[in-house]
């Protein structure tokens, strides 16, 4: 029964297998200090969730109503559910950059479709224990990617913060053409709204850390919008409940809209997986507490699987969210559920209160968090160490992002990094020396006997198809009746074309009446070289710990009179 339980359910014994443990730490020795640090953590990392949640739903294509179910949403079931106790999911700014796109398409049930197979795909990552896929992105693409999303939310508020109504666009540059060919149209009013907030979160954090800028912004700027009853659009109708008017149903299920959408869901599934590993990192960086990815991954997938039949758009974890909690006291994953609880308030009890934000205010909010949502630091670093192949990478994956969509960039991305290692790694050193007999006297092997015919080749660097020339033109010229030593001890590994040129030279040598000896084979290589058969023809009397080795077994052959003397 039991065997059965687990293979029919791996979902739940993933669960109970990593969560159980993780709660049953978590609150190991958990008292009234520890539960007051996390109702207050949690209170904080509401109030700053809360501009930042209506921004992004804004932000999204869709409304910020659906941005707060989101929040709410996520907080609550991811938090709870999740590989860490310091995680906090919701909208974020990276994720709206990839939905815009998907909204101004197929409208707000292509966002749901896509968000609910991202929610899969994240499931399945996590099942299969998949978290450490993020290993195998570059940073260089990571922040570079970060950056072109950056850009892409900066430049989706322009409509927001100019007064402006352009509609949709898939393309943000393309958005861009239109702000700068309707700029005379732009409103004082929302200029000077965006500008207040914008104002406010820069100066707040050097008076106070209590209040978040971005709220205490906002709330300045509708009071001063509403009072001098400024001509700026508002947020609009937010509905006294999570489980919106306009939500999926599994009536909307449409098939042939689902496949047109699989590659959105795609670069949404990979942009939530990739955000909620590197938020885990660096939360257990502030920390000292590893996130379990695959659990964290399968609390994101069944997340944005619920998500769309409430309204809401696909989340993820979020950086900044997160590090507020941390930064706040909060020690247990009662944080995130609190942050839910709080939004959850906030859109029953104050819904007519957010209905009158100006959109224009939610823009400036957005326009500083693109800022801010920079690598700066990785960026810095990169700069001042002159790392120009990380800076490239970074700088091709930043514009294709802007330019393309996400899943492109990443391919891009990877492939310039790609490029970069392969030119570097296909350096070879390969150096043909001649015996040096003094030498061999200096480590207690004097040679018996003068040996002309006699070459060793010191190879440094892999062998494989990239750098097979340089090999081979070092050995050009060489007799084949030379006794010849290879000296592979800088050589870690080998690929298939490796082995064949390996080969090649032990019979031409072999024909010419001339040998191959192989010294300081590394493990790796040796394996191989052992695998495809070539030790085997060679010969164990030709394989050698190192060069001297090698030298001296060929001066005992060639000296046997010496040896019997």
């Amino acid at each position: 029964m039991t065997s059965m339980g687990r293979t029919a359910t791996p979902v739940h014994w993933a669960l109970r297998l990593d969560l159980v443990d993780l709660w049953r730490r978590e609150f190991a020795g958990y008292d009234r200090r520890a539960a007051t640090a996390d109702l207050l953590a949690g209170l904080t990392v509401g109030a700053v969730s809360l501009p930042l949640a209506l921004a992004f739903g804004v932000a999204s294509g869709a409304t910020a109503a659906a941005g707060l179910v989101t929040a709410i949403i996520a907080g609550i079931m991811i938090g709870a559910l999740g590989g860490s106790p310091f995680q906090i999911s919701g909208p974020t700014g990276a994720m709206s950059a990839v939905l815009i796109v998907v909204a101004a398409r197929h409208g707000l049930q292509g966002v749901w479709l896509a968000g609910l197979m991202s929610g899969a795909m994240i499931l399945a990552l996590g099942i299969l224990r998949l978290g450490r896929l993020i290993q195998f992105i570059p940073s260089p693409v990571i922040v570079g990617f970060t950056s072109g999303i950056a850009l892409i939310i900066a430049a989706g508020q322009l409509d927001n913060v100019l007064g402006l109504k352009l509609g949709a666009f898939e393309h943000q540059y393309a958005h861009v053409a239109a702000v700068a060919g309707a700029i005379g149209g732009t409103s004082a009013h929302a200029l000077a709204t965006a500008g207040i907030v914008v104002a406010s979160m820069l100066v707040a954090p050097r008076f106070t850390t209590r209040v978040p800028g971005s709220l205490l912004g906002i709330a300045v700027a509708g009071a001063v919008a509403v009072g001098l009853d400024w001509p700026v659009a508002p947020i609009g109708d937010i509905p006294r409940t999570i489980l919106l008017p306009e939500r999926l149903s599994l009536g909307d299920l449409d098939l042939a809209l689902m496949g047109t959408l699989a590659i959105p869901a795609v670069s949404i599934a990979a942009l939530g997986a990739i955000e909620s590993l590197l938020c885990g990192a660096v939360g257990g960086t502030m920390t000292g507490v590893k996130m379990r990815g695959d659990q964290e991954l399968i609390a994101q997938g069944l997340g944005n699987l619920v998500v769309p039949f409430f309204g809401g758009v696909p989340a993820t974890a979020a950086i900044a969210r997160t590090s507020v909690g941390i930064k706040s006291g909060g020690r247990t994953r009662l944080v995130p559920i609190i942050h839910g609880v709080v939004l959850l308030l906030a859109a029953l009890a104050a819904a007519p209160l957010l209905e009158r934000i100006p959109l224009a205010a939610l823009g400036g909010v957005l326009l500083v968090t693109s800022v801010r949502m920079n690598d700066w630091e990785t960026i810095r670093f990169f700069v001042r160490r002159r790392l120009w192949h990380a800076v490239a990478a970074m700088a091709v994956t930043t514009v294709a992002t802007f330019a393309l969509d996400l899943t492109q960039a990443i391919i891009i991305g990877v492939a310039v990094s790609i490029v970069w290692f392969v030119r570097q790694v296909s350096v070879i050193d390969v150096n043909r020396l001649p015996i040096d007999p003094a030498r061999m006297a200096a480590n207690g092997r004097p040679l018996r006997g003068t040996h002309p015919g006699v070459e060793v080749v010191y190879v440094t660097g892999p062998l494989f198809f990239g750098n097979i020339a340089t090999f081979l033109e070092a050995l050009e010229g060489l007799p084949s009746s030379t006794d010849l030593i290879l000296s592979l001890r800088g050589m870690p590994t080998l690929d298939a074309t490796g082995v064949q040129a390996i080969d090649e030279t032990i019979r031409r040598q072999a024909k010419g009446g001339g040998s191959v000896h192989l010294a300081g084979l590394q493990p790796a290589a040796r394996r191989r070289l052992d695998r495809s058969g070539v030790l085997e023809h060679l010969g164990e009397g030709h394989v050698h710990w190192g060069a001297d080795e090698a030298i001296a077994r060929i001066d005992a052959e060639r000296h046997p009179e010496v040896l019997s003397g």
